[in-house]
Parts: structure tokens; sequence; C-alpha cells
């Protein structure tokens, strides 16, 4: 089978901020962010200097605002959906890192609003607009999500 070369998969890497328990507790930050590089790194909290760095598509400091992340992630898949090819969201990570918020969010503060709901404001948003250029062309809009 031959393969697209313009298939890809990306990954993004989004950090989240301490939250109040871990502050109160007094636990470090040992997760820098480089946007510039799109690279994390991990540092040792010993001090020893044995830092891992690692590089991804695109990376997001803690005070990333929820459109931003889905205007440079999921805008650009999006679109592709609408010129026919399939796209995938996929949100992996340890429980309580922060794949809820930046999937969901908030629906009542649009602001806070996460890639789910501004996808599906996106998708609806350009089949209602008539951008596809036929006004007598149905749509049939598939989704499934799995969450806890």
């Amino acid at each position: 089978m031959k393969q697209n070369k313009t298939e890809t998969v990306k990954v993004a890497i989004r950090v989240r901020p301490m939250n109040a328990r871990e502050r109160k507790e007094g636990n470090q930050v040992v997760v820098e962010v480089d946007k510039q590089e799109n690279a994390i790194t991990v540092i040792k909290p010993d001090g020893s200097n044995d830092n891992k760095t690692f590089n991804y598509d695109y990376v997001y400091p803690p005070a990333t605002i929820q459109r931003d992340i889905y205007d440079e992630v999921a805008f650009p898949l999006v679109e592709s959906v609408f010129q026919g090819y399939n796209g995938t969201i996929f949100a992996y990570g340890q429980t309580g890192c922060g794949k809820t918020y930046t999937m969901i969010g908030d629906f009542e503060n649009p602001k806070e609003r996460g890639i789910t709901p501004n996808a599906f404001s996106h998708i609806f948003g350009y089949i209602s607009s008539g951008s596809c250029g036929n006004s007598n062309k149905k749509f049939l809009v598939r989704c499934s999500f799995i969450g806890k």
C-alpha cells in the first residue's frame, strides 16, 4: 500500500501549572518550556545538572491560552477535514496532567473552552456559513469521545 507523504503524526506537549496543593507543599517546578526551540527540559531537583531535554512539534508553557493551542494545533487539522482528510486528536498522559482541561476546558467561559468545543464550533460554523460552496450539500458529522 502506497503511503501519502503528507500523512504525519504531530506531538504537542502542554505543561500544566502547579495546583494549590503542590504550591502549598512547596513543590519545585522541574520542567522548563522553550517555545522557540519546541523543547521541554526536565530538571533534576537535586541540582546535579543532569537535565534531559526533549523536542516536540509544539510545546506550551503553563500560562498558554486555550484558544492559542486550538489555533496552532487543531485548527489546521479541522481545516484538512473540510478537504476530505481524516483527523484525530489523541490526548495522552498521567492522571491529573491536564488532558481534560486541554480537551474540554470550561464550556461557560469562551476563553477557557478546550479543543473539543472549539472544534465543534469551527465545524458547525463552516457548515452553516455555506463555505462548502454548495447549499444543497448534506453533512454527516460523527464524533467519538472517550472520557473518564
